[in-house]
């Protein structure tokens, strides 16, 4: 195993799509509920112990061998936002497309032709986690920093934040990181153990789906999402 992977996995300059979208954050910055840094710490910790965390325990059952088909379509259950879904396997088909070129080999073509249209993005990233070399935590990680990093990112340009403020923020909310990684592979572990995908976290954002259908609407946006 090579943990140097995880850097290029976990990298914003990876060609995998997610420099394009807000996470939710730009329908958050118009519906006025992040004005600043500290609104954005709170709308990256309420997305970290949610969308962050049922990612993570999907990428992490993923390297630990759950099937795909299942994972997709718990993770479809777990997203009532049609407009997150197509994100999802948008930003999924994108990440396998540079995942094969940087990692090539059987199991990534397999997947690739088993969902034509993508995959969900977390189901994704486990799979290409694992032919990475990469362990169910290894994964997780990557899964729960992409949840906040990525709306960091975006307000960033949205807001003209300060740089280094946004970076305060991912940097305050590294232990909390850790923790949702461990219930995230807790999960995992139990979904391969024979629970089930039922073991997986349903946690939820309800204004972040809503948003999400909202901002799909928009005529003029800076991301996709």
């Amino acid at each position: 195993m090579s943990r140097a992977a995880l850097l290029v996995l976990a990298d914003g300059r990876f060609p995998a799509g997610g420099h394009a979208h807000s996470g939710g954050a730009e329908a958050a910055v118009k519906a006025g509920r992040i004005t600043g840094a500290a609104g954005l710490e709170e709308y990256c910790r309420g997305r970290l112990h949610t969308a962050g965390l049922v990612a993570g325990a999907v990428a992490a059952a993923a390297v630990l061998g759950a099937g795909v088909r299942e994972l997709d379509a718990a993770v479809d259950a777990r997203t009532p936002s049609a407009a997150l879904r197509g994100v999802a396997r948008r930003l999924g088909r994108q990440l396998l497309r540079a995942a094969r070129v940087a990692w090539p080999g059987a199991e990534l073509d397999a997947l690739a032709l088993e969902f034509p249209k993508g995959a969900h993005q977390p189901v994704v990233l486990g799979v290409v986690a694992r032919a990475a070399g990469l362990s169910a935590e290894d994964a997780a990680y990557c899964a729960a920093y992409e949840s906040v990093s990525g709306p960091a990112t975006a307000v960033v340009r949205l807001l003209s934040l300060d740089p280094f403020e946004a970076t305060g923020v991912l940097a305050r909310l590294a232990g909390e990181v850790d923790r949702v990684v461990d219930r995230a592979v807790e999960a995992a572990r139990e979904v391969v153990g024979g629970v089930g995908v039922d073991a997986l976290p349903a946690a939820a954002g309800p204004l972040a789906e809503i948003g999400a259908e909202w901002h799909a609407g928009w005529a003029v946006r800076l991301f996709a999402s």
